[in-house]
Order: structure tokens, then sequence, then C-alpha cells
């Protein structure tokens, strides 16, 4: 039983098949049981003065050029990279706006299944993360191509 209040609760913007739920399902589970080897450390940018993930890197300074505000980022690309930071889905916060709105129906018609698009009222921002697990450098490849062709 929840007890966030409708204001706090998340709302889930993007589509998915009961079908694409389920695979995402499977993949989290055998994900956890799979042995997971160093391989390296995550690698990361120097944005303003913050440290974010380099393979979202590009795509961060797009949006930052396109006036579309980040708060977070995470996309640890292999699931062989240092398992403590490696991030099982890809996600980017955005602070909502009306910019910010126009890229996430860019982005949700571009990328239609393989992104999870979650709104958070209470905290006035979009959260945008891959829906399955793996596909963490598509993501922020496909996130930069959707900054790249974003004409507010």
């Amino acid at each position: 039983m929840s007890l966030n209040t409708p204001e706090e609760s998340e709302v889930i913007l993007s589509h998915h098949t009961d079908a694409q739920w389920r695979r995402r399902e499977q993949e989290l589970v055998h994900w956890t049981a799979r042995e997971k080897q160093h391989k390296h450390a995550k690698k990361t940018k120097l944005l303003g003065h913050i440290n974010v993930d380099a393979e979202l890197f590009p795509a961060l300074v797009l949006l930052q050029q396109k006036q579309i505000a980040t708060e977070f980022s995470c996309a640890g690309v292999s699931p062989l990279d240092e398992p403590e930071d490696h991030s099982l889905y890809a996600y980017l916060t955005i602070i909502a706006s009306e910019r910010a709105e126009q890229f996430v129906q860019l982005t949700m018609k571009r990328m239609r299944h393989r992104v999870l698009i979650s709104f958070e009222p209470a905290r006035n921002r979009y959260d945008l993360s891959s829906f399955y697990i793996g596909h963490n450098r598509s993501f922020c490849q496909m996130i930069q191509q959707c900054a790249e062709s974003f004409e507010f």
C-alpha cells in the first residue's frame, strides 16, 4: 500500500505493453544472478563543477546549450563496469519547463518503448531512463540524437 499523495507520486508518461514489462523483469532477474567481474571504473567528465557520466556528457552539453536544465544523470554502460558504479538503467532527470516538456515529447516519440519516462509533480521534474538493462549505451546515444534534433 502506498502512502504517497497524488502530488507526491510519479506519473508514467511512456507506454509499454505487459510483454515489455515482463521482459524487463526477466532481465533484472538475470542481471541480479549473473557474476560481475571488475573491468574498469565508470568514466566521468566535468560539466561545470559536477562530474557526470562520460557517456551522457555530449547530450548534457547539448541540453544545457538548448536551455533544458538537468539535475541527475547516470549511465554505467556495461555490466562489466565497476559493479558499485554501474547503473542498471541509464537515466536523466530534467527540470520541468515548457521547453523540457517539448523535449520529453520528442524523446518519447523517437525512442518509443526504449525509454521509460515519468513525471514527478512534487519535484517538478521528468525522469527519463532506458527501459531495458544493457541498453545504457544506446540510450545515451539516442538521447544525444534527440538533443541534436531538438528545436524549441
